[in-house]
């Protein structure tokens, strides 16, 4: 009895510890997409207070009890709940949150979300950057954002003109600031550098954030009229992982001017088209030369990126990477090469109240040039010579000669590219070390430090071989060498304070900070060594300083209303102290109405949001840095004057302006965001109205009033209203299918509202004669208007050379018949993209339209006349097009409307396919090989070699709207891979 009732009572003992025993449970956390172990994951027991984090390595041990829910969750991660029933290990797999990931928005000298943003900014990130032949990081987003357009030209490494609502200025820069990692960057360029880009990895960058409206920018004050792009490197992470990037691409181009063949040429020049003229025949010759063909050639070009990142000792987060670019121009020896380093340290101390940000980047870019020039050449050599020539003195080339003299005319663009070798090297350095500090007895209050330097070191080697073909005398068979070199620097000290605090229903985030930054630049201008005479010119600009002091305050209310003041001073450098600071205020609203109790319950919008901003933005960006000064330049060293037996160097007066102050942007904006059917569709809504006054404008001045005939003031006013709209959709979302698009339409308005004295500007300097403008500013036109004759026509349709309309009806055809015909500004500007994912498969594309882009067409207008078939001494080949009009004379027609053509384009930047292989091995997480198509096609009615005329080409200056020759876009063919460790 007595052993029984003991075995009871052992069994009563531990009946409680077997029912309310825990239990231990491990596992590791993981990243669902690569495998990576994820550190610092949340482990929680739902409705307790029983939680660990996960190690470096992503492992965890907790104690749970049967039917406990384990909660993981992890910043940027869909949350995961799990039942515990029993097991022993638990591995997670966790899926990044896009929509969270999105809605964390950059903005400047701090962050928000997209939910609490009041003004208008765009944000991209990685996952959804433009793929394709991206060799600089402003393509990623090309045609991806509102409002935002990106036009790069054919050439190699190619900067691009980079436009955010059409920019804010005539005459000034209507370049965007661009910020990369809290450091504001110079837009101006260096010797031997396609850009100023050109020297970034677009494999380093983590995001953009495109601030658009004043509300937005006017924290930068004095350099935000033109917008702000805010670009985000990648930072190092705790858990190792490892990829490497590699990419070949096969251009071609495959569109050129027309002109004659040599065949078609001889019989052209045998029919003496030209009225009154007869042309030589005995200077024809009997090849078939393409010359455009010659000059140009199917390229290889590839890409190798490598980057590594973890924690270095365990303690410190790091990332490391290494670029390589090896591109090879379409236009005959054109180069682009660069070298790219990165280091990236983010450790954290004290408990994480300081975190310490280290961004460092080397940049090694090396090009060869090609002149540009020589595609105008190669249109107008003579079609029946040949390439190479044996008896030729001027290194085997053929050229019109008589002897040793070169014959008045088009020289041989074959020879002229490959006897020159115009080499430019630039090695750049530039980062940030940034310190952010939560206060220990007052965490809401944080302390930011930020230290930024851009240091860049250029040289560029110029020479033509003595061989080169010449008509002047002074450097025939002396060739020519010029050795230039420039060195720029950018020193910047950001400090501010910020203070967040969360007051019931009421959200405080204040902040207020001190800017200073300085820019330097000199250099010198080599001589030609082949020439005793020529002397080096040396040069040290003077330092550009600007100094900020700024303030914003955001409230918001219950989480529905939002209120954001911000307030900038800004001093600069380059005004005199009567109009060296400004003032740049501004206020914004925002209203979250789908959190009204009457939208709460709305099936339909997820999210809705009206949002009203108002600001002022400045524009101090000028070539000139010290004109408010009355300054001497030393004349040249043969322009000297003689007294007695003493000879005195010429000393010229510069021209002055102490009166020049900033360009003020207003702008007002009213703006929507949507999101409908829990966000499956999202996107927004925007009108706005910029108003650009003081215009910085280069203006002619009274004789006799200043040292020059033009210089810069501020005189008149314009005005660029629009209206921005934009979509996201997921169409098809599961584990097997994902589809979704981005559309964004923008439409423009530009004006000219007033200009000194209500008088034209003319403007637009074109090919074909002396001191002929095509492009005129006139108040309440559009800017950069085209200025023409109004072309006549015969019965049949066909034009009547030199016959135009009357238009102000005094029986006399001049200057005041012309008329105003179009712009170049689109008036409304699409784009389009896609991703589907089916499985391990992946496809992407990007289209854009512009609608409404005028163009004229100076390779037309200046070539496509007969007699240009005598070009001076020897034979030119013209364009084809010329049997269109039978234009005889260049002068009768150069200024004819029937050169202003629609350039509306839609275009297909880019197209790819790709395939992943997922879990390759233990170490191999995956490999995804990809092919792809480049520059796939152009629709358009435009008769010109592309209806997207660059600017920006520092091959090659063109001028806004005006077609003189363009560097063509090859069509290029994608193969690459990606591979993960």
């Amino acid at each position: 009895m007595k052993t029984t009732m003991n075995r009871l009572l052992l069994f009563l003992f531990f009946v409680p510890i077997g029912v309310f025993a825990q239990t231990i449970v491990k596992g590791t956390v993981t990243e669902k997409s690569t495998s990576i172990p994820l550190p610092g994951v949340n482990v929680v027991i739902k409705d307790s207070t029983t939680g660990t984090a996960t190690d470096f390595d992503g492992n965890y041990q907790i104690e749970a009890n049967n039917g406990d829910i384990l909660v993981f969750s992890y910043v940027g991660y869909q949350p995961v709940e799990i039942t515990f029933t029993g097991q022993a290990t638990l591995d997670v797999q966790l899926t990044e949150d896009a929509a969270q990931l999105d809605e964390i928005v950059i903005i400047g000298y701090g962050s928000t979300t997209k939910k609490d943003a009041t003004g208008s900014v765009e944000a991209v990130t990685s996952e959804d950057f433009t793929k394709g032949n991206i060799v600089t990081p402003e393509n990623l987003i090309n045609g991806r954002i509102a409002g935002v357009s990106v036009n790069t030209s054919g050439a190699p490494g190619s900067g691009s003109q980079i436009r955010i609502r059409g920019g804010a200025s005539i005459n000034g820069s209507n370049d965007p600031l661009i910020i990369i990692d809290g450091l504001p960057i110079s837009n101006d360029g260096v010797t031997g550098s396609r850009g100023v880009l050109a020297s970034i990895n677009p494999n380093d960058i983590d995001s953009f954030s495109v601030l658009k409206d004043a509300s937005a920018t006017a924290i930068y004050g004095s350099r935000a009229s033109n917008g702000v792009i805010i670009i985000v490197t990648k930072k190092g992470k705790s858990t190792f992982s490892a990829t490497y990037d590699t990419q070949y691409s096969f251009g071609e181009v495959t569109n050129t001017i027309d002109v004659f063949s040599g065949n078609a040429f001889r019989d052209l020049v045998r029919s003496q088209p030209i009225n009154g003229t007869t042309i030589d025949e005995s200077l024809l010759g009997g090849a078939n030369t393409n010359w455009q063909d010659e000059i140009f050639r199917n390229t290889v070009s590839s890409q190798h990126n490598v980057s590594m990142q973890g924690a270095l000792f365990k303690i410190l987060p790091a990332r490391f990477s290494f670029g390589l670019v090896d591109q090879e121009g379409a236009l005959q020896t054109s180069k682009f090469e660069r070298r790219n380093l990165s280091l990236a340290l983010n450790p954290k101390f004290f408990d994480d109240h300081l975190k310490v940000s280290l961004n460092a980047n080397l940049a090694f870019e090396d090009n060869r040039f090609a002149d540009a020039g020589q595609i105008g050449a190669a249109m107008r050599y003579d079609p029946t010579k040949p390439v190479y020539d044996s008896s030729s003195p001027f290194g085997g080339f053929y050229q019109h000669r008589t002897g040793d003299q070169v014959a008045n005319g088009t020289t041989n663009p074959v020879a002229q590219l490959l006897q020159r070798n115009n080499l430019g090297d630039a090695n750049r350095f530039y980062g940030n070390l940034n310190f952010d500090y939560k206060f220990h007895f007052l965490p809401e209050l944080r302390m930011v430090i930020n230290l930024g330097y851009d240091k860049t070191e250029a040289k560029g080697f110029d020479s033509r071989d003595r061989l080169q073909a010449t008509t002047d005398q002074d450097i025939l068979f002396k060739g020519e060498f010029r050795e230039n070199s420039q060195e720029r620097t950018n020193e910047l000290f950001d400090g501010y304070l910020n203070y967040k605090k969360d007051l019931d229903n009421v959200g405080l985030d204040l902040t207020a900070g001190y800017s200073y930054q300085r820019f330097t630049n000199s250099g010198k201008n080599g001589r030609n060594i082949t020439d005793p005479l020529s002397v080096d010119d040396f040069y040290t600009d003077p330092d550009v300083v600007l100094i900020g002091f700024f303030g914003r305050a955001n409230i918001s209310l219950n989480d529905k209303y939002a209120l954001t003041l911000t307030y900038r001073r800004d001093g600069t450098s380059r005004f005199s102290q009567d109009n060296q600071w400004g003032d740049f205020p501004a206020a914004a609203f925002a209203w979250t109405i789908s959190d009204e109790d009457f939208m709460k319950d709305s099936s339909v919008f997820s999210n809705l949001k009206l949002r009203l901003g108002y600001g002022i933005t400045g524009q101090q960006s000028i070539s000139e840095k010290d004109i408010f000064l009355n300054r001497y330049r030393g004349g040249r060293s043969d322009s000297q004057f003689q007294f007695g037996n003493e000879v005195i160097l010429s000393l010229i007066a510069s021209e002055i302006n102490p009166d020049l102050k900033w360009e003020d942007t207003t702008t007002l904006e009213v703006g929507i965001d949507y999101g409908l059917f829990d966000n499956k569709v999202s996107g927004s809504l925007n009108f706005f109205q910029k108003n650009s006054t003081d215009l910085l404008f280069t203006a002619a001045v009274p004789d006799g009033t200043n040292f020059s005939n033009s210089i810069i003031q501020n005189i008149g006013e314009l005005q660029i209203q629009g209206l921005e709209f934009s979509v996201n959709t997921d169409v098809v979302k599961n584990d097997d299918l994902s589809i979704d698009f981005n559309f964004n339409a923008t439409l423009l308005d530009r004006e000219v509202k007033e200009l000194a004295l209500g008088q034209d500007v003319r403007t637009g300097g074109i090919s074909g004669g002396t001191g002929n403008n095509i492009q005129i500013h006139r108040e309440g036109e559009a800017p950069n208007s085209f200025y023409v004759f109004k072309q006549l026509y015969d019965t049949n349709g066909n034009p009547i050379e030199g016959a135009y309309a009357d238009l102000n009806g005094d029986n006399i055809i001049n200057d005041n018949d012309r008329y105003i015909k179009e712009n170049p500004g689109a008036n409304a500007i699409f784009g389009f993209q896609s991703n589907l994912l089916y499985k391990n498969f992946d496809f992407a594309f990007n289209l854009r339209a512009n609608l409404g882009n005028y163009v004229y067409n100076n390779v037309r207008s200046s070539r496509a006349q007969y007699e240009l078939l005598n070009d001076n001494a020897v034979l030119g080949n013209i364009p084809t097009s010329v049997l269109e009009t039978n234009f005889q004379r260049t002068s009768d027609v150069i200024i004819s409307d029937i050169y202003v053509e629609n350039a509306s384009f839609l275009r297909m930047d880019n197209i790819t396919l790709g395939y992943t292989f997922n879990d390759v091995s233990k170490i191999l997480k995956s490999v995804r090989v990809w092919g792809g198509v480049q520059n796939v096609f152009t629709i358009t009615n435009y008769s010109g070699l592309d209806p997207e005329v660059t600017d920006n080409d520092s091959d090659l200056t063109l001028t806004l709207g005006i077609d003189n020759v363009v560097y063509p876009r090859p069509r290029t063919v994608l193969v690459g891979a990606n591979i993960k460790f």
